[in-house]
């Protein structure tokens, strides 16, 4: 009977040592899974820096916790562009019969464009995806956190790489005073199922001022509540000054030196905004465009040293390097001229610069090119007038400017302004900046914006013979 109990309890025993054993084995942690490069953030910047790398025989990997394409693909600058050309269809719709067309615009159905344009953004989303399977680059779905300043975990799974870039964007600001919670961002701007009778956008920068001009052309009563008397402040004086004139002769109804305060829900559908001039009533649509904070907070930066400014954005020096060697940020997350663009170039030299040993290349942030899709449009490269009089002193510049009705409005009975403005430097008259406003700006100021980058003079801009009849002439002929 001993004998039994203690061969049994041996037997017991080893079963026990080995199931521990074995558990013991199978919880040993997984070293993580190593790239050559790790991207954190599938937006513009971040595709593109990693698909670049891909060029090189890099083996790369993206995360991204949304839909792929960022901010610009999904909220920004794609569907925003779609919906700037239905407003623009609307606006021409009213100049039909000056043209001699008898036109009746009976409706217009929102549901017919947000269903056309979603469309469209889940094809290039699509599109992406396809493009990051053809350059060999792992798609990782997930929320990314920093374990160390080498390894990052996403949803329990970690990631290693020499190189890691932080190219996570940003994310609209909600102002912090009561109610503001009833109110929605940009983003929510795209999520709108219908047209709203009566909307409110906060904010006098570019995102406000071209929600503002879309509402407002597609028939919804437009409220622009700005701190100031002027939109768009930090770009040049005659633009902001003239695009403020033009918001008011459109129609929206413009608020200066006006906050809210306070936002009350009154009925299931209708808000009540106080504000410090008073109160605006009956608002089905209360839209937040007062800035942008960057996507840092959750990524436990803490964790690998790198420095962040005051507001969370990551410091890099020209290189786009972070004060921890490995570490590296592109686009709106270092809160420097955050533009599509501009991310994806600094993502591609980074990309040259790391993997195809071109040590010395980055990018220029200087004469950035930029357009707002606003009524009328708006296009902007170089210095404004005032940078350019602090850089060198008002008396070694010389400004042109032409103001003009374009040739379109000259048989409408509606009138948009256009103007252009050219800053030289003497006295070689080198040109530091050019201002644009109306209608096929955007599309001119490409062009322009390679002469600026080239050092072209106002002479070169002489020498250039005119395209006629067309508004960009007008940059050629000033004198």
């Amino acid at each position: 009977m001993t004998k039994h109990f203690l061969r049994t309890g041996s037997l017991l025993c080893k079963r026990i040592f080995f199931n521990y054993t074995t558990s013991a084995k199978r919880m040993a942690p997984v070293p993580p899974k190593k790239y050559d490069y790790l991207v954190i953030g599938a937006g513009s910047g971040g595709i593109a820096s990693v698909r670049r790398a891909g060029e090189f025989g890099i083996k790369g990997a993206v995360i991204e916790k949304g839909a792929l394409g960022g901010t610009c693909v999904n909220v920004g600058c794609v569907p925003k562009k779609v919906m700037f050309n239905t407003a623009m269809l609307a606006e021409q719709l009213h100049d039909h019969s000056d043209y001699g067309f008898n036109t009746e615009l009976k409706s217009f159905d929102w549901s017919v464009i947000k269903k056309s344009r979603d469309a469209y953004i889940k094809r290039l989303n699509g599109i992406y995806g396809n493009n990051l399977n053809k350059s060999n680059v792992d798609a990782i779905h997930g929320e990314a956190k920093f374990v160390d300043s080498k390894v990052v975990e996403v949803g329990g799974d970690r990631y290693t790489a020499d190189h890691i870039l932080i190219a996570v964007g940003g994310y609209p600001t909600i102002p912090n005073i009561p109610g503001s919670q009833h109110g929605i961002t940009s983003d929510g701007f795209f999520e709108l199922e219908t047209l709203p009778k009566k909307c409110v956008v906060v904010g006098a920068g570019y995102i406000a001022v071209e929600l503002a001009g879309i509402l407002n052309a597609l028939g919804s009563e437009t409220h622009l509540l700005i701190r100031r008397n002027e939109v768009l402040r930090t770009f040049d004086e005659m633009v902001s000054q003239l695009l403020t004139e033009e918001i008011i002769k459109s129609g929206i109804h413009l608020h200066k030196q006006t906050q809210a305060s306070k936002v009350e829900k009154k009925s299931e559908d209708l808000l009540t905004i106080t504000t410090n001039e008073g109160v605006i009533d009956d608002v089905d649509c209360l839209i937040w465009a007062v800035g942008r904070e960057p996507n840092t907070a959750k990524l436990g930066l803490d964790t690998t040293g790198v420095k962040t400014d005051s507001k969370g954005h990551v410091i890099v020096d020209d290189y786009q390097n972070t004060n921890v060697p490995g570490i590296y940020a592109v686009g709106d997350v270092i809160g420097k001229a955050l533009l599509t663009p501009v991310a994806i170039a600094a993502g591609r030299r980074l990309a040259h610069r790391l993997f195809n040993n071109e040590s010395d290349l980055k990018l220029s942030y200087d004469n950035i090119a930029t357009v707002v899709f606003s009524h009328p449009i708006i296009g902007t490269v170089g210095l404004t007038e005032a940078e350019a009089k602090e850089k060198y002193g008002e008396d070694k510049l010389k400004i042109y400017r032409s103001a003009f009705t374009p040739m379109y409005h000259s048989v409408t009975q509606r009138k948009v302004k256009a103007f252009v403005k050219l800053i030289c430097l003497l006295p070689d008259e080198k040109v530091l900046g050019i201002h644009t406003m109306g209608p096929g700006c955007d599309e001119a100021m490409q062009g322009f914006a390679v002469a600026v980058k080239m050092g072209a003079t106002k002479r070169d801009l002489d020498e250039t013979v005119a395209i006629h009849p067309t508004s960009s002439e007008e940059l050629v002929t000033l004198r």
